[in-house]
């Protein structure tokens, strides 16, 4: 049995300059929701800055708060399930490191995990980013909705609070590929939201470009659902019918006209389309040998440098 308590995860990544006013922000927050029962797991994801730097001297400087240094760039997820792993408190809050979470909004969120809901994301009521990140986003988020099977999916954001007791039906998961907002769907279905504020980043850049959104989203969609595999499926049957459709159209107009159906233009497009179709269903079915193959591996999703932790005291 966990002892009542919030321990905080914040996976770091290039947040030097962010990540000492965060756990400032936080310290007071938290020591007024748990009194004394409290921890903060700074994960460092190898980032190439100082970060390292930073989280070890706040875990030496501050009790209750730990520093992990992952061996190499892992991802946000697999630091994240490094730090979920660690926790020692029954509830758990994940947070980013760049600010955009307010510490002051947490107890809104903790008000919110009632006896009947074990997630919590505080979803904010617009999303900051531009044209492009945006729609990626967007997209990453619909095919959540599709892995998690909870419309909740939808406000899903990195700002969670969740039972710790969850991580159990997780706790021999040794994938590459993580995905906490599905791991979760493991454990529970009783997801829900609170909209609350979310700060511009005025420190740094975010590390999330639109091509590691689009890669993140193919790696949920191929490594923990089967709905690319259907697609290709499907695509198969709309296009075996199109091919009984053009088998037709060339016997009715031998029949009627009695001559073939125009030669190279007509056969070059069929041609075409055929093989593209060939070459998507066999690039899905790619990927999942792929995911099968490196978890034959058995490579782990993340693996520990050293953990610095200075202890409360009695």
């Amino acid at each position: 049995m966990l002892p009542r308590g919030i321990s905080v995860v914040i996976p770091c990544y290039r947040s030097e300059g962010s990540i000492g006013p965060l756990v400032e922000r936080l310290l007071p927050v938290l020591e007024a929701q748990a009194p004394g029962a409290w921890e903060i797991l700074l994960v460092d994801d190898a980032s190439p800055d100082g970060t390292g730097k930073e989280v070890a001297r706040l875990a030496r400087s501050q009790p209750g708060v730990s520093a992990i240094a992952l061996m190499r760039n892992y991802g946000q997820h697999p630091a994240l399930l490094c730090g979920i792993r660690a926790a020692r408190f029954d509830t758990i809050v994940t947070t980013d490191d760049d600010l955009q979470h307010p510490p002051e909004e947490l107890p809104r969120l903790l008000a919110a995990l009632t006896d009947d809901i074990d997630v919590v994301y505080g979803a904010p009521e617009k999303q900051p980013h531009g044209l492009f990140r945006g729609l990626a986003s967007r997209i990453t988020k619909r095919v959540l909705v599709g892995s998690m099977g909870a419309e909740t999916a939808a406000r899903a954001s990195a700002w969670r609070v969740f039972r710790t007791h969850l991580r159990d039906a997780f706790e021999s998961f040794r994938g590459s590929f993580v995905s906490i907002d599905v791991l979760l769907t493991w454990g529970t279905q009783r997801f829900t939201h609170v909209i609350v504020r979310h700060d511009a980043r005025t420190i740094g850049q975010s590390s999330y470009t639109l091509r590691k959104l689009l890669t993140h989203a193919i790696n949920m969609m191929t490594g923990f659902s089967t709905l690319p595999l259907q697609l290709a499926s499907l695509i198969g049957f709309l296009l075996t019918g199109f091919g009984f459709l053009v088998l037709a159209f060339v016997l009715v107009r031998y029949a009627i006209d009695g001559g073939s159906a125009p030669g190279f233009p007509f056969l070059a497009c069929i041609v075409s389309i055929f093989s593209g179709a060939q070459l998507l269903c066999l690039g899905i079915i790619g990927e999942y040998l792929g995911r099968a193959h490196f978890r034959l591996l058995d490579r782990p999703p993340y693996v520990v440098r050293e953990r610095v932790t200075e202890d409360r005291g009695p």
